[in-house]
């Protein structure tokens, strides 16, 4: 039996949910003495009685106008270039980070960039210096790259 009200006040309240909201209707109520009267209901004194449905077509309470328009076009457009920004500097944050790591990483000499000397022992050649010099000017690069980002520039 619970069950049942339960099921039937669901399906009721759901019902209720679904169905589009109707404009209230507005009485302009003309009194004897000349004063007019708005409300939900005419007023029963009143001489001429007009019944206004108002217009629930448009969005908000009046619309926008061209200056709240183009107000609102200029604040999308400032924050599509925030975000362009930011993404600008993101990239050129983790360009920064991968040319550091790239850096710590090329530290160990490879194969052909070392020769080998009397005794046993080995030392650098011009090639890993060279790699060295740009792995570094990578690094700076990425860190003039991002600083002009973080400018604006």
């Amino acid at each position: 039996m619970i069950k049942s009200i339960v099921v039937a006040g669901g399906i009721l309240a759901s019902a209720l949910a679904l169905q589009p909201a109707a404009a209230q209707v507005l009485y302009k109520s003309t009194l004897p003495d000349g004063r007019v009267v708005y409300g939900d209901k005419p007023d029963p004194d009143a001489v001429k009685v007009e019944e206004k449905k108002p217009d629930i077509t448009k969005r908000g309470i009046g619309g926008s106008t061209p200056r709240e328009v183009e107000a609102l076009k200029g604040i999308e457009k400032d924050r599509i270039a925030r975000e362009i920004a930011g993404d600008k500097t993101r990239q050129a944050e983790q360009a920064l980070k991968d040319a550091v790591a790239a850096r710590k990483a090329g530290k160990e000499p490879r194969p052909g960039e070392t020769i080998g000397i009397a005794g046993g022992g080995v030392r650098l050649n011009e090639t890993y210096f060279e790699r060295q010099k740009k792995l570094e000017e990578d690094v700076l690069k990425a860190q003039r790259d991002l600083e002009q980002v973080r400018a604006g520039k």
